[in-house]
Formats: C-alpha cells, sequence, structure tokens
C-alpha cells in the first residue's frame, strides 16, 4: 500500500468498492503523502485531515454502493470551492479567516458521490495565472521548482501530479485548469464552455 498513489483514481475506486482497501486506510496513505511532499511545492496549504478521517471512518457503517462513484476517494479542493467548517480564502488576507458553514453545490455534489476533501489547493488571489498569494505564499512546479506551477488551478494541478490527491477540483474561464495541468504534466478537463 505504500505506493497507492501510483494507481489512478478508477483503481482505487475498485479497490474501495471490492473492499481490498478501505476509505481509511486510502485517506491515511493520502495524509502520510501530503505530508511528505506538500512542504517541497506548497500545493495544499489547508488540510482537513480530520474532517476526511471521520468521513471515511462513516463509510463503515454504510454498505459499498456502487452508484457512489467516487465511493471513499479522498480529493483535494480547489480554494474557491466552499467545504463545509474548512477555510476557504480565495488566496486574499480578506478571507483569511472565513470559514463557511456548508460545502456549495459542487463539493456537495462530489460528497454525495463518495468523495473525500482532504485538503484545499494553493490558488492565486483572484485567479491570476500563476499560484502565489499574500495568504500562503507560492506553490512550486514539481518538475522544476524554480519553474511556475501556472493558474489558477496551480495547487490542485500539483497535488495530482505529486500522488497527494488522485483528484482535485478546479475551473476554467480562461485556461485555469489547462493551463496548470499543461505546466504540471496531467489532465485538466473542462467539460463546457
Amino acid at each position: 500500500m505504500n505506493e497507492l498513489y501510483k494507481n489512478t483514481a478508477t483503481e482505487v475506486v475498485n479497490l474501495l468498492k471490492r473492499k481490498t482497501i478501505s476509505p481509511l486506510e486510502v485517506v491515511e496513505h493520502a495524509i502520510s503523502r501530503i505530508e511528505a511532499i506538500d512542504q517541497h511545492v506548497n500545493a495544499l496549504p489547508i488540510r482537513c485531515f480530520e474532517r476526511a478521517i471521520e468521513q471515511a471512518k462513516s463509510f463503515n457503517n454504510i454498505p459499498t454502493n456502487p452508484d457512489k462513484y467516487l465511493y471513499g476517494l479522498p480529493i483535494a479542493v480547489k480554494d474557491y470551492n466552499d467545504v463545509g467548517g474548512v477555510r476557504t480564502t480565495y488566496g486574499s488576507p480578506i478571507f483569511s479567516d472565513n470559514v463557511p458553514k456548508k460545502s456549495d453545490a459542487t463539493i456537495a455534489l462530489l460528497e454525495q458521490n463518495g468523495a473525500i476533501p482532504i485538503a484545499k489547493s494553493n490558488v492565486p488571489e483572484w485567479a491570476g495565472g500563476h499560484t502565489f498569494n499574500p495568504v500562503f505564499g507560492t506553490t512550486r512546479n514539481p518538475w522544476d521548482t524554480n519553474l511556475s506551477a501556472g493558474g489558477s488551478s496551480g495547487g490542485s494541478a500539483v497535488a495530482v501530479a505529486t500522488g497527494m490527491a488522485w483528484l482535485a477540483t478546479g475551473n476554467d474561464l480562461g485556461g485555469s485548469l489547462r493551463t496548470p495541468a499543461a505546466f504540471n504534466g496531467v489532465v485538466g478537463l473542462r467539460p463546457g464552455p
């Protein structure tokens, strides 16, 4: 299980649905990976590990549901999305103490389908093209830490590229998923205009 991060999201979900591994084991693996790697790249500055552990434990009380396409999978959430009880800063000092009471519609739907938010990914203040901000600093490209991770979903792209998350949320109007994905060697999917 030490190299679980090398599996695809689909492979991990299949292992979870077959009960080969538990959601708690996957969350613990992700936490270990984040703690080992993030200090070098600063992609996931907001951690919600306790919340994720509690959410993972709750899967023990429910039967495996094949309709939950992300059943027990930890995900990184871009710091423009609200996760209930977890800081959302938008990369701005104005919102540095903002803790929403409930998850936004995107995250609520992901959670209904089995996703477990484990950390919030770094973003540029007000969605710029390079991921740095006055709250958490700069996210570094994992292939060369002197290079940009892109933006505005740079933290999400780096989290996936380094195996700290199998999937991460993002948003894209002018390349905010696609640019960091290209800079970090992963795929950024913009499903519609």
